[in-house]
């Protein structure tokens, strides 16, 4: 797992969701797809917060990877949590991805 990234136990994460921590929500959810999609050939970016690189396939070591995605907290914390899809996120402009493989749909939510 990333230094910095860690699943937050079930009391921590509800009281994260109480205060729209978005911080710990990104980070949280981050490391959960980071466990689920374990990987180096995709870099999801949520600025200013954290990034992962998760999906297996050709792995990344330096500059820009071969794919990345991008996007804000809110929508990095309603698409893991299931209340946006990401063909919506992607429709509206709220996620910029570019790159083979530069497609979370098959990974979210996260619950």
């Amino acid at each position: 797992m990333a230094p910095r990234l860690k699943v937050l136990p079930p009391d921590a994460l509800a009281a994260a969701v109480e205060s729209d921590d978005w911080r710990a929500l990104t980070k949280h959810y981050l490391a959960v797809l980071e466990q689920r999609a374990p990987g180096h050939s995709v870099e999801v970016r949520v600025p200013p917060y954290a990034a992962v690189q998760v999906i297996p396939g050709v792995r990344h070591t330096r500059g820009t990877p071969p794919a990345v995605i991008e996007m804000d907290a809110a929508t990095w914390v309603a698409l893991a949590s299931g209340a946006l899809t990401w063909s919506d996120a992607d429709a509206a402009g709220r996620v910029r991805a570019s790159g083979e493989r530069a497609d979370l749909s098959l990974y979210l939510p996260l619950g």
